[in-house]
């Protein structure tokens, strides 16, 4: 990760928080020096650790850090996650935004983690999406390595992948593959989208790399898959909509490449976790 954008991000953070002062801290503290433990009120898969000790790092005062679990762990309910010694005006100001990044990170690699368990016997990789809250997606994508998920593409820049829209917007799929491999160098990977087994037919007999089978049912995607290996043995297969952790072993089982899910990060929920001066 770029460290840069990193500390960029957390200083918008803190300034939302704060904006142009902490009226609670600025009239109470005195200086004081405090004792506080980062605890888990839930189970889960810790993430978001080094982000929530930068936060305070950025706040000025020098604050010692124990750390009780690590990155990718699981924890249970009670646990103390981290420890933090110093300047009590820096801890509380720095709380809120600290607990945010792990409460949010932690749930999203906690539901990874979740999903990654159920296919780990199957040669099927997890990926998310582009599903991710603004502002945020650097450290949503993160978590979701840390559950033991992958990123798909991180943005519009790092991969081509042609969906419904940009067919009709080039009038086939043919024109909207012949145009973008016109543009890109060929190190990118083109991805396309098909709803159906007319339009796989077509991407078939197209320069792709990667075919997303979008809302296919478990038993369309294992048709899909045999049609494909057959016919295109070297084109990699996603499958997509709809897949949860209720379902995601029958559609691994189809023998995909893939299985891209957008709920690991769009539908995690946020793991209790407190701060609690001791």
């Amino acid at each position: 990760m770029n460290p840069l954008l990193v500390e960029e991000l957390l200083k918008n953070y803190l300034n939302e928080d704060i904006g142009r002062v902490d009226l609670t801290t600025e009239g109470i503290f005195r200086g004081e020096r405090v004792k506080a433990q980062i605890v888990a009120k839930e189970d889960g898969v810790l993430a978001g650790l080094p982000f929530a000790v930068k936060v305070f790092k950025l706040l000025g005062a020098e604050i010692n850090f124990t750390p009780h679990r690590w990155e990718g762990e699981k924890f249970q309910a009670g646990d103390v996650l981290l420890e933090l010694e110093g300047n009590a005006k820096i801890i509380l100001m720095g709380e809120r935004v600290a607990l945010n990044i792990l409460q949010r990170l932690s749930g999203i690699a906690t539901k990874t983690r979740s999903m990654v368990e159920k296919i780990k016997n199957y040669p099927v990789r997890l990926l998310d999406t582009r599903k991710t809250t603004p502002g945020f997606r650097v450290f949503e994508k993160y978590a979701v390595k840390v559950g033991g998920g992958e990123n798909h593409r991180f943005a519009l820049y790092d991969m081509v992948m042609i969906k419904d829209n940009h067919i009709k917007v080039a009038g086939s799929v043919e024109e909207a593959v012949r145009r973008v491999r016109q543009l890109i160098s060929p190190v990118y990977k083109v991805e396309v989208e098909v709803s159906n087994f007319e339009e796989l037919m077509k991407v078939l007999a197209l320069p792709v790399d990667i075919v997303m089978l979008d809302n296919f049912s478990v038993e369309d995607v294992k048709e899909a898959v045999q049609i494909i290996r057959e016919e295109r043995p070297d084109m990699e297969i996603e499958a997509s909509g709809g897949i949860n952790e209720n379902n995601i072993v029958d559609y691994a089982k189809a023998g995909v490449d893939y299985i891209s899910s957008g709920s690991i990060i769009h539908s995690a929920r946020w793991l209790d976790i407190s701060l609690n001066v001791i």
